[in-house]
């Protein structure tokens, strides 16, 4: 993933009224940044809105109209928690998130945004949510035995990653040679790289790796544990939370609270898990938001 936005989503657009607490809504102003306090807000009205992309396995419309993903599922499971029973979501683009969000337009972004200093500088993150280690995609079986960078450079192998993504990044300050990179513009891209023996492997996180697989279970592939690694010694973490505008600390504190619990207790793992997401995504408590904040 670039530091700059998702370069490795594809934008799904749609939208449609979902089933149930969670539907997908229009731009509409809400609670917050303007005095009033956006959670009392919410337990009045019981009502909150979020923001999506419209991206699998993070916050998306199935085809039956419903919003999903990990992210949606655990906002409503944490409102839930907080006295909130609906949760209505707006979608728009990735890049447009945190200017809507200051914009009033929801008070949440429910879309498994990374932590980087950069966005820390518009908006305030809640602890991290999950944590997407890097893995590979490769034959199943594994027959090389690739488990790191470093073994794509043993073996003397190709790896495919995604133009602009930060794998490639990896790939090559870990010694990777720049004639062993293939670049591809889209996931299913690199799933037939690796199928059609172009590369033995391709790289990408695990959570998006686990998705493709799942959606492709024909092909004779597999993910190999996730790892983080580790560029001029220094852990490269990659760490997706949800985003509240600056001022609304009340809402933000109220919300990591009730997260935490999710985490603690094993609850986050048994929603997210049919996104792709095990108990390996759970943030350690070394991860921090303020750490991620200050890009150590």
């Amino acid at each position: 993933m670039a530091s700059s936005g998702w370069t490795r989503r594809e934008f799904l657009k749609g939208a449609g009224l979902a089933a149930g607490a969670l539907v997908l809504g229009g731009c509409t102003r809400t609670g917050g940044g303007g005095g009033g306090d956006p959670l009392e807000e919410a337990r009045r009205s019981g009502t909150v809105q979020v923001g999506i992309a419209g991206e699998a396995p993070y916050g998306f419309t199935d085809a039956t109209g419903r919003v999903t993903g990990e992210a949606p599922e655990v906002a409503r499971a944490v409102f839930g928690n907080l006295g909130v029973g609906d949760v209505q979501a707006t979608q728009v683009d990735f890049n447009q998130l945190i200017p809507a969000l200051n914009a009033n337009k929801f008070s949440v972004v429910a879309a498994g945004m990374f932590i980087t200093p950069e966005r820390c500088k518009n908006a305030a993150f809640s602890i991290p949510d999950y944590i997407a280690p890097t893995a590979f995609l490769v034959p199943r079986g594994n027959p090389e035995g690739v488990a790191t960078f470093e073994d794509v450079v043993r073996e003397k192998l190709n790896v495919a990653v995604l133009s602009g993504a930060v794998e490639k990044d990896y790939a090559q300050r870990l010694g990777v040679p720049d004639s062993q990179v293939q670049s591809f513009d889209s996931q299913n891209s690199l799933l037939q790289a690796v199928v059609n023996q172009r590369a033995y492997c391709a790289a990408l996180t695990n959570i998006s790796l686990n998705d493709l697989v799942r959606k492709n279970p024909e092909a004779p592939v597999e993910v190999t544990k996730g790892f983080t690694p580790v560029v001029d010694g220094k852990p490269e973490v990659q760490a997706g939370a949800f985003v509240f505008r600056s001022a609304d600390t009340g809402l933000r504190d109220a919300f990591n609270v009730e997260l935490k619990k999710l985490h603690d207790s094993g609850e986050w793992v048994r929603i997210a898990s049919p996104f792709g997401f095990t108990q390996e995504n759970v943030p350690p408590p070394g991860v921090t938001t303020e750490a991620l904040c200050a890009g150590s």
